[in-house]
């Protein structure tokens, strides 16, 4: 079994407007998955510093991030950063590009975690619909064109408000997507944002929300995890 999660940090603002990092990890430490997708996860402006500090992460989690980061004060890729635990094994890492008005990207790695191989693409789409399923093109074709085959899942913010319409529709062809529930808005959880999708090969034995006081003030997004079989 492998657990994995997805979550959207927020740049560490939480529902009472402060800025408190450790919180993130306090949430992480709660789901103890074995790999995290994080969305918004550096800064938005200036030298996109990361929000989650290397030594915030390396004294006070069990993780280590996945190297794909372009600028040097940052941890990810247009704020897209891949958690592993730090026994895991990273063998390849890069960042994908994505056709967007706004900056947008998503971010890959292939990692062996317990002797499991998996690939792994970590994603924050647009708010465009139109731009969404563009988007979803790119990462599936990145998928399709990887020299390798092996089971992967995707997962991240996928700012799609419709249950089967639009980019998920274009996900589900290949990929089956776990039923975890509503994640936004924290406070009062109605919209399912987002997402984990599992390709054949990796079955979905469990899945949810993960929902707690710290969660709840951490973001304004709730944390979302699957059991991988």
């Amino acid at each position: 079994m492998l657990k994995v999660a997805s979550y959207n940090m927020r740049k560490a603002i939480g529902t009472d407007r402060r800025r408190r990092p450790e919180r993130i990890l306090d949430v992480l430490g709660e789901i103890d998955a074995d790999i995290v997708a994080l969305q918004e996860a550096d800064r938005r402006f200036g030298t996109r510093a990361a929000v989650l500090t290397p030594h915030l992460l390396a004294e006070h989690s069990d993780y280590q991030a996945v190297p794909v980061a372009v600028r040097a004060a940052s941890m990810g890729w247009h704020g897209n950063v891949l958690l592993v635990r730090k026994s895991a094994e990273i063998l390849a890492a890069t960042p994908i590009q994505l056709p967007a008005l706004e900056p947008r990207g998503a971010v890959s790695a292939d990692v062996a975690v317990a002797g499991t191989r998996i690939r792994v693409v970590g994603m924050h789409l647009d708010l465009s619909g139109l731009w969404r399923r563009r988007q979803a093109k790119a990462v599936l074709d990145h998928l399709a064109d990887a020299s390798d085959a092996m089971p992967s899942v995707m997962m991240g913010d996928l700012n799609e408000w419709r249950p089967t319409a639009g980019c998920l529709q274009d996900f589900a062809r290949s990929h089956s997507i776990a039923e975890t529930g509503p994640s936004f808005h924290a406070k009062r959880p109605v919209g399912r944002l987002d997402r984990i999708m599992v390709s054949p090969g990796l079955t979905i034995a469990e899945c949810g929300v993960h929902v707690s006081p710290a969660a709840r003030v951490a973001s304004d997004h709730l944390p979302i995890w699957a059991l991988l079989a």
